[in-house]
């Protein structure tokens, strides 16, 4: 057997794996949205967006509270994730290459994108909710943005690095100063990337139940602010799924739809308008 033969064989081979690979993946992937589709899509009615829980037993209700609880604590998270991680990521990128405090932050980052989810949502269990000695919106929202927030930095970091230097050259030689040079020059030509991040990050969070179990636990009522314990789809997906209940399990497969067709509609926006913004640039 010729060398040439050889590699062909090996490319044949290594051709064939990947296809198979990729093609069982695509084939789970559809197995489990279709399941959820299936499932969940029955329980999506006008009850289920518009009331409250019913207690155990009793048919009808839906998860109106745990809607707005998961849109509200996600909101807040981004609201606190977004501008700290790109703050973060901007230092590191154009002021910490290569000094010893952005090593360490960027190590720090490293640690918090890979740490359990579980493990974030004790650690704010122990500085927020027991001194305050109560669940709230606030600890859930917190929790969720420190998960977020190292995925956004890095993210920031790596994008920012990509725009060349002779672009940061160029716009300093024109006497413009490195802030608004930053703004409006090294952000606008990495901010798809930096969306990217961003909706990743909003993904990450949105089906986490670990940390929310710890900060915002859950609540069957209608909540009148952040300060008390608030409903949230990913808890009510877990407590009704390991109830005895046959309508609550119906309503765990509309909130798992719910959760996933969201998820699925944000990326595939994203997609759309990054596609949109490289055909116009």
């Amino acid at each position: 057997m010729t060398r040439l033969t050889r590699r062909k064989l090996t490319n044949s081979i290594v051709l064939t794996l990947s296809s198979l690979a990729a093609v069982a993946g695509l084939f789970m992937l559809t197995w489990i949205l279709g399941d959820v589709a299936w499932k969940g899509f029955a329980a999506i009615n006008w009850d289920f967006f518009s009331k409250l829980p019913t207690p155990p037993g009793v048919k009808g209700g839906g998860l109106v509270n745990a809607i707005v609880g998961t849109l509200l604590m996600t909101g807040v998270a981004t609201c606190i994730a977004v501008p700290f991680g790109m703050m973060s990521g901007t230092y590191l990128a154009e002021f910490g290459k290569n000094n010893k405090f952005g090593n360490v932050l960027r190590f720090l980052a490293d640690i918090l994108v890979s740490a359990p989810s579980i493990v974030i949502g004790v650690f704010v269990y122990l500085i927020l909710v027991k001194p305050m000695h109560q669940f709230s919106g606030w600890a859930g929202a917190i929790s969720l943005a420190i998960i977020m927030l190292p995925v956004v930095s890095r993210t920031t970091e790596e994008m920012l690095l990509l725009v060349p230097a002779e672009i940061r050259e160029a716009a300093l030689a024109l006497g413009s100063p490195y802030w608004k040079m930053t703004i409006n020059v090294i952000y606008r030509s990495a901010s798809s990337g930096i969306l990217t991040g961003v909706m990743l990050a909003v993904a990450r969070v949105a089906g986490e139940t670990a940390p929310l179990l710890f900060t915002a636990l859950n609540s069957p009522y209608w909540m009148h602010g952040m300060n008390e314990p608030m409903a949230n789809l990913t808890v009510v997906l877990f407590n009704y799924a390991m109830s005895p209940y046959d309508d609550w399990h119906r309503m765990a497969w509309g909130a798992a739809f719910l959760i996933t067709m969201t998820v699925l509609a944000v990326n595939i926006f994203t997609r759309m308008v990054l596609r949109t913004k490289g055909r116009t640039s």
